[in-house]
């Protein structure tokens, strides 16, 4: 049977929104809020204290708003694994992409990794391993932020297998060259091997000791090393 004219829609009626509504600039004010309640939780050290009712209470939050924006105290730590990458990963992602040679991008890599980690970020970084132990959403959440930083490492030995490539005349480039994978992969497991001993007290100095190991790796791809 054929919509009347009144059953269709004119030329001027407004089409049917679809999807979840864009959040207003209050609602991500109160995400925002319980975020950061999370990160004071998290970064406490007290497991038993992080749960949406206590979020929600620090934030000031009605515990229904709480689940309103985060259904469980899993997704308030998936929220918590983003909201802190700009604090370690995108610095990182940036340098090894900013112009400049591989030795330019590699001092500028050693400096921001000699920086002392905060002492919120490096609680939040326990406290999300633990969290990640026990949470089969957080770990792959998590491993797939260090998947992103040693991504880095295997950006930066890159542009030297490009540079070593350069160096080369067209029948030879690439031959004896750069594994970026495996050199990358190996100061990302040196960096977190530092970061375990200074989390222990260890007065080790980093940034001397990723700088030999970045230019040592480094000459030892050059022909005939």
């Amino acid at each position: 049977m054929a919509a009347s004219a009144q059953d269709s829609p004119g030329p001027s009626a407004t089409p049917a929104r679809t999807g979840r509504p864009r959040p207003s600039a209050k609602g991500e004010q109160t995400r925002a809020r319980l975020i950061a309640a999370a990160r004071t939780l998290l970064a406490g050290g007290l497991a038993e204290r992080f749960t949406t009712r206590n979020v929600a209470a620090l934030s000031g939050v009605s515990h229904g708003m709480c689940h309103y924006h985060f259904q469980d105290r899993t997704d308030l730590v998936l929220a918590v694994v983003t909201d802190i990458r700009p604090e370690w990963i995108l610095p990182l992602e940036e340098a090894v992409s900013a112009p400049g040679s591989f030795a330019e991008r590699a001092d500028q890599v050693v400096e921001l990794l000699s920086r002392p980690e905060g002492a919120e970020l490096s609680h939040l970084h326990s406290a999300l391993h633990w969290h990640a132990l026990n949470d089969e959403r957080v770990r792959e959440s998590l491993e797939a932020e260090y998947r992103r930083w040693r991504g880095c490492f295997v950006t930066l030995f890159q542009v030297l297998a490009d540079e070593r490539d350069d160096e080369r005349d067209g029948s030879r480039a690439g031959a004896g060259g750069v594994d970026p994978l495996a050199l990358g992969e190996a100061v990302a497991a040196a960096v977190d091997g530092l970061a375990a001993a200074e989390s222990l007290g260890s007065e080790v100095d980093s940034g001397p000791v990723l700088h030999t190991l970045i230019r040592t790796l480094a000459a030892g791809t050059r022909p005939g090393a």
